[in-house]
């Protein structure tokens, strides 16, 4: 394949349409460069050593700071998008072209990200709420502005982002709200070591700061640890619980998980950690769910990591939500090898009236690799609209 045919392709793949099309006006106003931009893509943007995700991060990156290119970078812009580069990452390229090449770039490459991002029906970002909690502070996300209040708890290791692709189904007819856990995201360094109690304390102070006397909770893995942990101390709090990927007692590895973080470090912990909560396939194709909790994991501080273990390690819940009045739902991954459906099903024994369900081909991370299942489960599940 000589380089005009290697180009054409590798334009056609990364741009979304063939350059012939795209390019129609160059090509008429000046062959030269037309033949000189295909052959660019038959050349370098052709070549293996950078993705074509890390190429169009490079180029919007670019654009952004030389300023001036804002036609350019609205093509580029929608041409990451097609190469699996997320909303949430293309915003945080401009919030890093502030640092290096002045907030009037910025400003402008933020204009133009977000006019592609609408065009393209991206949802707006998250509106951010920082609260003061009794020894830390936090940030809680919010969509939707009206109907009942849901309140999404993520797991150990990530942030409230893991919500992201749930909470936009759910906020079509409520509010629903995320926040990062102590230890961890905006919460980081919080005072440690603590205990599930004080994570469970923490959900109260959030509910308060929010004026939110009741809520729906939702927790996963870690999340739902404390979300049981908290319902069983002040079940009225609740209006109903959901709890994904989770267990009511804790296993002996999670001892082994905090010492090992303290140990050998946090790269380390990104292979068994995400084997454990992506199947194969989502490792291979290695897209944004995969990234954000690689990412998550690395640039954890392992007394952290650690301490959230061993407060997990504390979990002593098993049995004591048999009285529990409000709707429970128990959701498990079929192919989730933390917390199996066996185990999942076990818990939904011990709470009367709850109700069971399993999602095919899901792994541990559910709301990461299959959120499409998980925001159509809940959304039966919970109700919708109607007073808060």
């Amino acid at each position: 394949m000589n380089r005009m045919r290697r180009g054409r392709r590798e334009y056609a793949e990364m741009m979304g349409s063939p350059p012939e099309v795209a390019l129609a006006g160059v090509r008429a106003q000046s062959p030269e460069l037309y033949d000189a931009i295909v052959e660019g893509f038959g050349g370098p943007m052709a070549r293996t050593e950078l993705s074509r995700t890390a190429r169009e991060l490079a180029t919007v990156t670019i654009l952004a700071a030389l300023g001036g290119a804002e036609p350019q970078l609205a093509i580029h812009t929608a041409a990451a998008l097609r190469n699996d580069v997320t909303p949430a990452e293309l915003r945080a390229l401009a919030e890093h072209v502030s640092l290096y090449a002045g907030m009037p770039r910025a400003l402008n490459a933020l204009r133009v990200i977000d006019e592609v991002l609408t065009a393209a029906g991206a949802p707006a970002p998250a509106a951010l709420q920082r609260v003061v909690l009794a020894d830390h502070e936090t940030v809680v996300a919010r969509r939707g502005e009206s109907g009942p209040p849901v309140v999404l708890l993520h797991a150990l290791g990530l942030g409230w982002r893991m919500w992201e692709p749930v909470m936009e189904r759910l906020a079509e007819t409520r509010r629903v709200f995320a926040y990062d856990i102590r230890g961890h995201g905006s919460a980081a360094g919080s005072p440690a070591p603590f205990t599930m109690d004080d994570a469970a304390t923490d959900l109260f102070g959030v509910l308060d700061a929010l004026g939110l006397e009741q809520a729906h909770v939702v927790g996963l893995s870690y999340g739902g640890g404390i979300a049981q942990t908290a319902a069983v101390a002040r079940p009225g709090r609740f209006a109903s619980l959901s709890l994904l990927g989770t267990t009511d007692h804790a296993f002996e590895a999670f001892e082994d998980r905090a010492r090992a973080s303290e140990q050998d470090g946090m790269a380390a912990q990104i292979v068994p950690s995400l084997t454990r909560w992506f199947t194969p396939a989502a490792l291979a194709v290695n897209g944004p769910a995969v990234r954000y909790a690689r990412e998550h994991v690395l640039r954890a501080d392992p007394a952290d990591w650690a301490a959230a273990w061993r407060a997990f390690k504390g979990l002593d819940v098993q049995g004591r939500l048999a009285g529990f009045e409000p709707p429970v739902l128990v959701l498990a991954g079929e192919l989730d090898a933390s917390c199996t459906p066996q185990v999942m099903k076990d818990l939904a024994g011990r709470i009367p009236g709850a109700t069971y369900r399993e999602l095919p081909g899901t792994p541990h991370m559910m709301s990461l690799e299959r959120p499409d299942l998980v925001a159509a489960t809940l959304d039966a599940f919970l109700p919708p609209g109607g007073p808060s």
